[in-house]
């Protein structure tokens, strides 16, 4: 319903040149709100919620790498962390690889 009234001839005879160029704009425009909400603004709260994780990881949290690796944070330096995965086993990974807290 909505776009064929962006759609309709202009009132008043043939539907000549006038304001042909207005639902267009108005349609990309629409279709970039559309992708902005549904797509780009989820996608940066998420980002916003991964980095403010990764900035307030200490030593003994335990965490979940992307590689789907379980550990406890021993150390952590600004780039790296070290997980403990096992009794006599340390591993260095880099920060951005943990995906999560548990």
């Amino acid at each position: 319903m909505i776009l064929n009234l962006l759609f309709m001839a202009p009132p008043g005879g043939q539907g000549g040149g006038d304001g042909g160029m207005m639902p267009t704009l108005i349609m990309f425009g629409a279709i970039f709100l559309i992708m902005y909400f549904l797509m780009i603004r989820p996608q940066q709260k998420k980002q916003k919620e991964q980095q403010k994780m990764l900035s307030e990881l200490q030593k003994g949290d335990k965490v979940v790498t992307s590689s789907g690796m379980y550990g406890t944070i021993q150390d952590s330096d600004e780039e790296t962390v070290l997980l403990k995965v096992s009794d006599n086993t340390n591993i260095r990974f880099l920060k951005s690889a943990v995906t999560q807290k548990k």
